[in-house]
């Protein structure tokens, strides 16, 4: 049976984009549809956390990024005496570091970072299309079971204006947001909790406040608290506050200058426009599964939190990024069991993510904002997947960790960094004073460090991110994390019998004869 696309992605937000970008560099064929018909504008997300920036790094516009936004700025808290205090969000001491590039978050309001990331897809050729709503889908055979959908596809129904149409695809990854037309298709169930707080966001100009400081004014209870914050990239601020449960909430410019000077007592900030603005319960919700067949969720579409610690957008871009590489695997050939390991990997780091959340937003309502390493990700991984070859231990990482970065210097004399071997679709073979080196393998760049070798750890970064031993091998997949840790004695079996499970078969095939 023919089909249109190998992959129809429902949803142009972060975790589409994502998504689609990753699909575009390794030649997978894709549509990117939007039921909405112009681009999200407003900031709701606004942090990029320093995982997310490595990820950027690896699509290839991280730079970009970082050029668009800006540092958060320092937090000054307003008492009810009058007095005020500066603070910074993150510890003081917070630097980049050889194995760890980006250290701090960046600020770049939602609807900017997704600007720069459809420029991205369009140097790859790529456009969403706008105005394009999902309808309907059916998976040939029941998308349930063992082996479900294999040699199957999914046949959905999308409408836009000028009529319907019906695409077949091969998998349909729904990236549709909180509301997820895919999710409630699919009959997932959506379990959590409502936290008993109502909130405002909003897009404005205003006067009367500077923009070196994030503004937090808490006069009387949490609930009549609102905070102020300069967008960095923009001439606009981002007002939020709680609101009552229930009723109409003014977000015209004058209803929020009035609430603005109702919590801080002050007549001299003016709400000059509002851009765009929302009212929304915070809700802590994750769904029960991540697939049914060849049907996958990602991003908002499987998991809901509060704003506080920034997690969304960037929980959302690493669920694409995780799939991204198995999709296109299976697609070449690699067993579809690879594609299990996606939610059993991704659906504990939202779990925990939604714990974080919630535990941020309690200690926000009574006045303490802080972002300490756990909401900067760097640490989030893998150990316990099926992915993660067992025992494959060195001194400083284990399976399933980030794969460190490294200055190092190349052998014809540049200097270059770990992370820029490992850019691109490919895994990497990263050998430490190895005697020998492997046959090659399609899709693994096999690299080898020391005296003699490709890179040169001058610095002994390699050695100390790795803590590895001469000899040994680091297997890095595709997402930058460490497969395995692997000795030379017996290599080439044990990448035989890991990599059948994750190459194509061609691949997997060639590594065995050779």
């Amino acid at each position: 049976m023919s089909f249109d696309t190998d992959v129809l992605i429902s949803g142009a937000g972060a975790a589409g984009l994502t998504l689609a970008i990753d699909l575009a560099r390794r030649g997978v064929s894709f549509r990117l549809i939007e039921q909405s018909a112009q681009p999200f504008g407003g900031s709701r997300g606004k942090g990029i956390q320093p995982r997310t920036m490595e990820i950027f790094e690896d699509l290839g516009f991280v730079d970009r990024v970082a050029a668009a936004g800006g540092p958060y700025p320092p937090l000054c808290q307003y008492r009810p005496d009058g007095t005020h205090q500066m603070s910074l969000l993150t510890e003081a001491d917070v630097s980049p570091s050889p194995a760890e590039p980006y250290a701090a978050p960046l600020m770049l309001p939602q609807f900017a970072t997704e600007a720069v990331m459809r420029e991205r897809l369009a140097e790859l050729g790529h456009y969403p299309c706008f105005g394009t709503r999902l309808v309907g889908f059916e998976q040939d055979g029941d998308g349930e079971g063992e082996g479900a959908g294999r040699g199957e596809g999914v046949t959905a129904r999308v409408e836009r204006e000028g009529g319907a149409s019906v695409i077949r695809a091969r998998f349909l990854v729904g990236t549709d947001g909180g509301r997820s037309f895919v999710r409630h298709a699919l009959a997932i169930d959506f379990p959590g909790e409502t936290l008993g707080v109502r909130a405002i966001v909003a897009d404005v100009r205003l006067e009367g406040l500077d923009r070196v400081a994030w503004h937090r004014f808490q006069l009387g209870s949490p609930r009549t608290q609102v905070m102020i914050c300069p967008l960095a990239g923009t001439d606009l601020f981002q007002v939020q506050a709680p609101v009552v449960l229930d009723g109409e909430i003014d977000l015209s410019p004058a209803g929020l200058t009035a609430l603005i000077g109702e919590r801080t007592g002050r007549g001299d900030i003016t709400v000059r426009s509002v851009s765009w603005s929302s009212v929304y319960t915070m809700n802590a919700r994750l769904a029960d599964r991540y697939r049914v067949g060849r049907v996958f969720i990602a991003g908002d579409a499987a998991h809901v939190h509060p704003p506080t610690g920034g997690q969304g957008l960037n929980t959302s871009v690493q669920d694409a990024y995780n799939l991204g590489w198995k999709l296109a695997a299976v697609l070449a050939g690699a067993p579809e069991a690879l594609l299990d390991s996606y939610e059993a990997e991704r659906r504990p780091i939202a779990s925990d993510m939604l714990r974080l959340s919630t535990r941020l937003l309690g200690e926000a309502k009574q006045g303490t904002m802080r972002r300490d390493r756990e909401a900067r990700q760097i640490d989030l991984g893998y150990r316990g997947s099926s992915l993660s070859v067992p025992g494959s231990v060195g001194g400083t990482v284990q399976a399933g960790d980030r794969a460190p970065d490294a200055p190092c210097r190349g052998q014809a004399g540049q200097r270059t960094r770990l992370f820029m071997l490992f850019q691109g679709p490919h895994w990497t073979l990263l050998g430490y004073e190895a005697r020998d080196r492997p046959s090659a393998i399609a899709g693994v760049r096999i690299v080898t460090v020391g005296a003699g070798h490709e890179l040169v750890d001058d610095g002994g970064h390699i050695a100390e991110a790795y803590g590895i031993e001469p000899g040994q091998w680091v297997l890095v997949r595709p997402d930058g994390y460490i497969a395995g840790i692997l000795s030379s004695d017996g290599l080439e079996p044990q990448l035989s019998r890991y990599l059948a499970h994750t190459l194509p078969a061609r691949s997997a095939e060639r590594l065995e004869k050779s």
